[in-house]
């Protein structure tokens, strides 16, 4: 981690774009460059979170939501769907998965186009443990205070919403 900056660079984009004229971009494009600051400092602290279970966020996930799912299995296609990401994507964190053991694919009963992935013992064991460390060191210390977590998330859910992620 580098030193903090004297000025945040930030409400720097806010005061160049107004300077420019484009005040009515101006707290756009400090919010948007904002988000996505802090997508990349929260994901810094997942990899460390998680480099010592040998993963990363994104093979965590497709780990969680196995253990999460009832018989801690599901259609590779419905994994892509949830987790919003192209099928190509889950495609290779699932390989990385199954290299290391933790998911097994196995043929669909009834669809034989689809492929299944399962969680073996080994997995839960995995995303058990990077869960409870994720909880402990990462999750419930997000630097946000209680308050702040809620109207966060009530303002990225009405987003996401607007944007088509699901339905009103």
């Amino acid at each position: 981690m580098h030193p903090p900056l004297a000025k945040d660079p930030i409400a720097e984009i806010q005061k160049n774009w107004e300077r420019q004229g484009w005040t009515s971009a101006a707290a756009p494009a400090a919010a948007v460059t904002a988000i996505m600051r802090t997508q990349q400092i929260l994901l810094a602290r997942a990899r460390d979170v998680l480099k010592p279970f040998k993963l990363t966020f994104a093979r965590y996930e497709v780990l969680a939501l196995l253990g999460f799912s009832r018989e801690e299995r599901l259609p590779m296609n419905k994994a892509s769907k949830l987790l919003q990401v192209h099928p190509t994507s889950i495609t290779n964190a699932v390989d990385r998965l199954e290299s290391a053991g933790l998911v097994r694919r196995e043929p669909h009963d009834s669809d034989r186009r689809a492929m299944l992935l399962v969680l073996t013992p080994e997995g839960k064991d995995v995303v058990e443990k990077a869960t409870k460390a994720l909880n402990e060191q990462l999750f419930e210390r997000t630097g946000f205070q209680e308050q702040e977590i809620e109207e966060l998330n009530t303002i990225l859910a009405n987003f996401r919403q607007r944007a088509g992620d699901f339905p009103s």
